[in-house]
């Protein structure tokens, strides 16, 4: 947001719990979580952090089942199953938390990135589309 926030760009945070429990936390407390504890430091988002949602199975918020149609899956290691709190699991789901999504300016997914993707190739993206 700091890069790109004065140009028609925008950040949009849709916690999950689907990926190991690690966001066991009610939306209430999800901005406490951020501020606090992880990251911590003070961070106070500058972006606009939804509601917990499902991205992945029978109960998948419909945006993600959208960009999942529309954006193959990038990392075909799917994990530890174990760690997964969804069903039934299929081969685009988003692999894992931080997993991106870049949409264009006229709502068109663009691109998709595995979460160990480096922040720079995303950035470059984004300064491509804007």
């Amino acid at each position: 947001m700091e890069m790109f926030g004065d140009r028609n760009f925008t950040i949009l945070a849709f916690p999950c719990n689907q990926f190991g429990l690690q966001s066991p936390e009610v939306n209430h407390e999800t901005l406490n979580i951020l501020k606090y504890v992880r990251p911590g430091g003070g961070f106070v988002p500058k972006f606009p952090v939804f509601g917990k949602v499902e991205v992945n199975g029978l109960n998948e918020d419909p945006l993600f089942s959208y960009l999942k149609e529309s954006l193959p899956f990038v990392n075909p290691v799917i994990g530890d199953l174990k760690k997964f709190y969804w069903s039934p699991i299929k081969v685009n789901d988003i692999r894992w938390n931080f997993e991106k999504f870049l949409i264009a300016g006229d709502g068109m997914p663009f691109k998709r990135y595995e979460l160990h993707c480096p922040i720079e190739i995303v950035e470059k993206d984004i300064a491509d589309l804007l």
